[in-house]
């Protein structure tokens, strides 16, 4: 059948004789869009093109790496391989320092820590935000390179 503008009557009784059901399409459009089809049927196809547009989409992974102000080079190190991998595999990672008791006075080397972290990462990654300060937490956002949109 092909398109046509009609009015809303001889729609409907053109779909009581197909006995199908007149559905609205584009409500908003001028004149609105409407199709003669089985509504069941129309809306399982409409669950099942959701369902497989949420198949596709990517789930975004957080993980997160936790520092101490003194943090050793050796576990620096350590931590390290282990955002290389999660980033490779493409999962946003988290890193923070965790300051406790009067460790706090120590913001600098916090700061300076996460910044030589994102900076041993930057060929795998970007910063998504810069070292924040909540709290007794400050932390840094990375995202893969896969991942940014160009």
């Amino acid at each position: 059948m092909e398109p046509r503008v009609m009015d809303l009557a001889s729609a409907l009784s053109l779909a009581e004789k197909a006995s199908l059901d007149l559905v609205e399409i584009a409500p908003n459009a001028e004149p609105p869009v409407c199709r003669i089809v089985d509504y069941s049927k129309f809306k399982y196809e409409q669950k099942r093109k959701q369902k497989e547009i949420k198949a596709k989409a990517q789930k975004a992974v957080l993980k997160e790496i936790r520092f101490g102000p003194n943090t050793d080079d050796h576990d620096f190190e350590f931590k390290l391989k282990h955002a290389m991998n999660f980033l490779k595999e493409g999962s946003k990672v988290k890193a923070y320092v965790q300051f406790q008791g009067r460790s706090i006075i120590y913001k600098e080397r916090g700061e300076i820590l996460l910044l030589k972290f994102a900076q041993s990462l930057e060929d795998y990654c970007k910063v998504e935000q810069l070292p924040l300060l909540e709290g007794k937490r400050m932390m840094i956002m990375l995202v893969p390179k896969s991942n940014i949109k160009k």
